[in-house]
């Protein structure tokens, strides 16, 4: 028997969405609980892979099947494609596992040709509304199909409406667009060589060979890439009979939630169009009207969509976007699937599904993607600043956001990639401008409403977006736009406000944002069930405090280089490496050695007897020096002075020659990290004894202090060995110095692979290992970072060498091997070791996923990414199948 590629509706049911796609499952799946929806069929994803795996081409046993299930449609609605008496039309949409909107092809009204446009118009006895509809085919089938761009569509269009002295599509009539049709023809024999074609079977099959090849293109390899979507999965196609819309006052189109998907309220939202077709609510061509007013124009329908919208939230137990069409007074219903739905909505909704009964606890965990929370911890306009509000338009993602004003997707990548903030203003955004949308910090369109194409992507994005500013003018051939009297060039700077689509002239104060206690709530149940902590990394008191208030439990890492880079510290640290004695060295030390103490106090207060951990000295120590070049372009300019002091010269020569002594090739490994600590113990002593001060004279004021003392880029047991005696002897130094008794542990960074594949040698000598994943990654992959970052590994992600880059998502391959392997060794020598990682992955989930399975004790983050670490560790621990969930899960 052969393979089933293809299935009926009614075949199909939701838990089969990798093999139907997610519109094809939620069809079917509502069709199964008796809702109103057209009838078709799904060719399979697998049918999609098939296609690719045979070179592009649809198999014979796939063009069976598809003939066999079209057959069965026919017979079913008792029309028939290419019939002109009863013509069957159907939609074909692309339907992939999870939802891509925008960013693959559909095509409607597929069917129509010359003779069968004429039996629509003798069946409906409505000409206009028949060669509409034609019109529309030929657009979308040349876009999707023959790859001709729509503006020369759009253009012949326009010159009927300028030739009619009209502005609106309603107001042509059946005899323009017959002649507008005409038109068309031509426009596709000009641009193909070939006549548009006429027979449906061969429409069918050349769109669906067209959605299956919309898998591969740009913006959704882009959005792909972006949402960490596999490329294998493949996308479904869904065959549809037609209903319309646009048959006039009594039909209509619309696009609704089932519940607010900017801030999660519990109401109906949405938008609709009397007289139109689907595309035209999302395309961004007539700004619709909100789903309340749907009550008024069409109250029996209105209330038929409000209870099956109930219907399906109470179905699928999650907020629901639901496309539906009116053809004469009769609802459609054409799909469902969870809705996008900003980080604010998305922690509500779980949170006000677990109070209303529809999930339990662990489910509600796993609704919100942590990834998303960064939004709800963005800035937002300050209350107190003063604003030059120009134009309002509807606030379709929140979030504010200032930048120069850039009028095009590629000069945004453009100037994003070198490091302009930037807004992207167009008239409407199409799938396209994904790659823009990406680059910019915010959107701002002219024309579409809540549910168009730039408010759904900005929303998946997290990024601000403002819709429907038709207040604006935008020209692209001039790069401006117009407000008033107001005209901005691109370049200019603008502010949004996509909370309350405001769009403000220049740059704007922002301030830090305030959380919603559901946010509270939900982050109070991970707290519940996570078993890793999450600590943060901080260099200073304002950092610990804010880690603190985000739920951090600790920290991970203390980078103390950072407390040298103030202004007014430099000129003390450079005197320090400029010594030529132990003895002048020993006089800038003493200078440092009180303000470290100070810093320390302050960073040790703020954790409140939370485990800080400390780390010592780590880059080589010309980073603190002037640049060699400057210094060497500064000398000569002086030494070409006439009038010039020599005692000026000869500074700055000898500051030359330092600079020169402490230059390396590659100082990522060269003279840094304990090494220096070995060859200038002096450095290390004098933040020992820092540290240690600090937390006995915390001590003597009834404050907890915990320091962890950390030495970094050991490679081996002897470099720890040799410093941990040093550390040792400082504190017992400071604890007879002070009277004061306190706690403190020594530790090591495991940030080169020698260190991971002798770890049971190097516990011998540590309380705890902090795995640098930075550095481990660099040193493992043999690439500096700034360099591979800069040069070739964004080409290697997008080729697929590597699936993600290394210094984003961990490499469990290779660097997880690494951690896998210190954390057996380690403990084998010392069970009770405590582990954790402080590189930038311990924000990240599916490292953190990672830590969690190899055994890690915590993970360490920059302070905004605390509460999405405290998340990401609850998901690992109930996707991970631990029982600590269970106390709160009901």
């Amino acid at each position: 028997m052969a393979h089933k590629l293809v299935y009926l509706f009614d075949e199909g049911r939701a838990q089969m969405r990798h093999l139907l796609g997610g519109k094809g499952a939620n069809l079917a799946e509502m069709l199964h609980v008796g809702l109103p929806v057209p009838f078709g069929f799904t060719i399979s994803t697998e049918a999609c892979n098939e296609y690719y795996a045979s070179g592009e081409s649809v198999t014979p046993e796939t063009q069976r099947q598809i003939a066999t299930a079209l057959a069965e449609l026919e017979a079913r609605t008792g029309k028939k494609l290419g019939d002109p008496q009863h013509p069957l039309l159907v939609s074909v949409r692309s339907g992939s596992v999870y939802s891509m909107p925008g960013m693959m092809d559909t095509i409607l009204n597929l069917g129509l040709n010359d003779l069968t446009v004429q039996g629509l118009a003798d069946l409906t006895d409505n000409p206009r509304f028949a060669f509409d509809c034609y019109r529309r085919f030929i657009q979308m089938f040349s876009g999707v199909v023959l790859n001709i761009e729509n503006y020369h569509f759009e253009n012949i269009i326009l010159e009927k409406k300028r030739e009619k002295n009209v502005t609106l599509d309603l107001e042509l009539d059946a005899a323009d667009w017959q002649a507008i049709i005409a038109r068309y023809q031509k426009l596709v024999v000009q641009k193909t060589g070939e006549e548009f074609p006429q027979d449906p079977l061969v429409q069918l099959d050349r769109a669906v060979r067209a959605v299956f090849s919309s898998w591969n293109n740009h913006r959704a390899i882009v959005y792909r890439r972006l949402h960490s979507i596999p490329d294998d999965l493949g996308t479904a196609v869904n065959v549809q009979m037609m209903v319309f819309g646009n048959m006039g006052d009594d039909s209509g189109t619309g696009v609704a939630f089932t519940r607010n998907p900017s801030t999660g309220e519990k109401e109906l939202y949405g938008e609709f169009l009397i007289n139109a077709q689907g595309e035209d609510v999302v395309a961004g061509i007539r700004t619709p009207q909100p789903i309340s007013a749907l009550q008024g124009a069409l109250p029996q329908v209105y209330e038929q969509f409000h209870e099956i919208a109930q219907r399906l939230e109470q179905h699928y137990r999650d907020l629901q976007d639901i496309e539906f069409t009116v053809e004469r007074g009769q609802l459609f219903i054409l799909q469902t699937r969870n809705g996008k739905r900003t980080a604010q909505a998305a922690v509500k909704v779980a949170v006000d599904l677990v109070n209303e009964g529809l999930i339990n606890k662990e489910e509600a965990l796993l609704r919100v993607d942590c990834d998303s929370l960064d939004q709800l911890l963005h800035r937002r306009i300050d209350p107190d600043a003063k604003l030059h509000v120009i134009a309002k338009g509807l606030a379709a993602s929140p979030g504010a956001a200032s930048g120069v004003v850039v009028f095009d997707a590629d000069e945004a990548e453009r100037l994003a990639g070198k490091g302009q903030q930037v807004i992207l203003v167009r008239p409407e955004t199409t799938p396209e401008d994904i790659h823009g949308m990406i680059a910019s910090q915010g959107i701002l369109t002219t024309r579409g409403g809540m549910t168009s194409h730039a408010a759904v992507v900005a929303r998946g994005m997290g990024k601000p977006a403002i819709c429907g500013c038709e207040a604006l003018r935008v020209d692209l051939r001039h790069k401006t736009v117009t407000v008033g009297e107001h005209v901005i060039r691109e370049g200019d700077p603008i502010s949004i406000d996509g909370g309350t689509g405001r769009v403000i002239l220049g740059e704007i104060p922002m301030i830090d944002p305030v959380l919603s206690e559901e946010f509270e709530t939900l982050l109070t149940w991970a707290d519940d069930v996570r078993e890793l902590d999450v600590r943060a990394n901080a260099d200073n008191p304002e950092d610990s405090l804010k880690a603190r208030s985000f739920g951090a439990e600790g920290i991970g890492l203390c980078r103390t280089e950072h407390m040298f880079m103030a202004a007014d510290r430099v000129p003390v640290v450079q005197e320090m490496i400029l010594a030529e004695t132990l003895a002048e060295r020993q006089v800038a030390l003493a200078k440092l050695l009180p303000i470290q103490q100070r810093d320390f106090e302050e960073i040790l207060e703020a954790m409140q007897g939370l485990p800080v951990t400390i780390r010592l000295l780590d880059p080589p120590l010309h980073e603190f020096l002037p640049n060699l070049e400057d210094l060497v372009v500064e000398l000569t300019k002086l030494r070409l002075q006439e009038e010039a002091p020599l005692w000026k010269i000869k500074e700055k020569e000898n500051l030359l020659r330092k600079v020169r002594a402490l230059h390396e090739f590659n100082p990522m490994l060269g003279h840094r990290g304990c090494r220096l600590g070995i060859t200038f113990p002096e450095v290390y002593e004098m933040q020992v004894v820092a540290i240690f001060r600090a937390a006995a004279a915390l001590k003597a004021r009834g404050v907890d202090a915990r320091p962890e003392v950390m030495i970094p880029l050991v490679g081996h047991v002897n470099e720890l060995k040799i410093l941990r005696e040093l550390v040792e002897e400082k504190a017992h130094q400071v604890m007879v110095e002070t009277g004061q008794h306190f706690e403190y542990t020594i530790g090591t960074m495991i940030e080169v692979p020698r260190a991971a594949l002798t770890a049971d040698r190097i516990a011998e000598q540590a309380d705890f290992f902090s795995f640098g994943t930075n550095d481990l990654t660099q040193t493992t992959f043999g690439y500096s970072r700034d360099d591979a970052e800069g040069k070739f590994l964004h080409h290697y992600v997008d080729a697929q060498i590597l699936p993600d880059n290394p210094f984003v998502t961990l490499d469990t391959e290779g660097v997880g091997r690494l951690i896998e392997t210190a954390e057996k060794l380690g403990r084998a020598v010392k069970p009770g070791l405590k582990l954790g990682i402080c590189g930038e992955h311990g924000g990240e989930k599916r490292s953190i996923e990672f830590c969690y399975q190899t055994g890690l004790n915590y993970v360490s983050c920059s302070p905004f990414r605390v509460p999405l670490a405290r998340l990401a560790a609850a998901q690992a621990t109930v996707k991970n199948g631990k029982e600590a969930w269970a106390a709160v899960s009901h």
